[in-house]
């Protein structure tokens, strides 16, 4: 069984050799020891602090194959980004140029820096090991986040943002950070985006802050902005499903689309639901809908699974005993759940 959970001091070593498959683009990512430990070491802190006042707390969660006691995938959270280290972001605006004498009518797009200090909440750092990209298990990790934040929402930002990976080659170079940031920083995109892991005061240094006409780029460098990378593809249709929308941004580095969507809009922060357990069983529950379901726990140290549930007519819930032990709860617990998939139709009518 594949549960989600919050990262551990222990999951270091794991961590890194996860980190070590990513590839270059996965900015939370780092192939940096030291890194991942700082990351572990403030996502703990975030689940520990976990205040309505959100202010820039990480939540770091892995995918932990109990069987196997191998992690095998990571997502995170961060409550609010901006602060004393701001969000940097490209906006693309469109503006008209037009002669009466020629007859020439023109819309021309620009790239304009933003500096976010008072920004929203971001999900990112997924990352799931090649060998479980299968069964809905990418979708099992991306909605963890949504039913973490619907049990706490808080503690979250009220607009929701997730940068996803843009175009970059086999070779690790972005036709965009090659035709604009190179030529300011002198320094590779992966080295780049390493740094802007560690400190991103070089990027407040050195990016132009004057807009950038899109057309003066390269043709190759036009092409890839708001352009995901062939293995994020998957990820943005899913967000897509959930209520993101492209919010005209872009990453200032390799161009990658930042999707936003209204917190409480998120279809699973919004259609989760409640259940009592009112009794555990040994037998399979309604085999013909296999998996429909994330089914979580509503204390600060999360689990969440995939599983079937049925729920009565008073709106208790039955679960199988393994998913119970899972995500560490029992007869009379509170669990939180939601469809795998956007059903057809959504049932307004709830048990909030």
């Amino acid at each position: 069984m594949l549960v989600i959970r919050p990262i551990a001091t222990d999951d270091l070593d794991q961590l890194v050799e996860l980190a070590a498959l990513a590839g270059v683009g996965i900015t939370t990512l780092p192939k940096d020891r030291q890194l991942l430990r700082k990351r572990i070491t403030e996502s703990q802190h975030g689940f520990s602090k976990m205040t309505d006042k959100p202010a820039g707390e990480t939540y770091l969660f892995v995918l932990e194959d109990l069987e196997k006691k191998q992690i095998v995938g990571t997502t995170g959270i961060v409550a609010k980004v901006g602060g004393f280290e701001p969000f940097y972001a490209y906006r693309i605006e469109t503006s008209v140029h037009e002669s009466q004498m020629l007859g020439i009518h023109k819309e021309i797009q620009t790239l304009h820096l933003v500096r976010e200090h008072n920004g929203p909440c971001e999900i990112g750092s997924l990352f799931l090991a090649p060998d479980y990209r299968r069964g809905g298990n990418g979708r099992l990790l991306s909605l963890s986040r949504f039913l973490f934040i619907a049990q706490h929402r808080d503690f979250f930002a009220a607009r929701v943002i997730a940068e996803m990976r843009g175009v970059i080659d086999n070779d690790g170079r972005s036709a965009l950070w090659d035709a604009l940031g190179k030529h300011f920083f002198e320094i590779e995109y992966p080295t780049a985006d390493y740094l802007s892991m560690v400190n991103k005061k070089f990027i407040a240094d050195l990016m132009p802050t004057h807009p950038i006409y899109i057309p003066l780029l390269p043709k190759p460098a036009q092409d890839v902005i708001g352009q995901v990378h062939k293995n994020t593809r998957p990820a943005l249709r899913l967000l897509e499903s959930e209520g993101f929308e492209f919010s005209g941004m872009v990453d200032i580095f390799e161009a990658g689309p930042v999707m936003i969507c209204p917190r409480d809009d998120i279809r699973t922060v919004r259609d989760s639901r409640t259940a009592v357990i009112s009794r555990l069983t040994d037998e399979p529950i309604d085999p013909d809908s296999d998996d429909q379901y994330i089914i979580g726990n509503t204390s600060r140290d999360f689990r969440a699974c995939k599983g079937n549930l049925l729920l009565a007519e008073d709106a208790t819930a039955t679960i199988h005993k393994n998913l119970a032990d899972a995500i560490n709860l029992n007869i009379g617990d509170t669990l939180r759940y939601a469809t795998i998939k956007p059903p057809a139709t959504t049932n307004p009518e709830a048990n909030p």
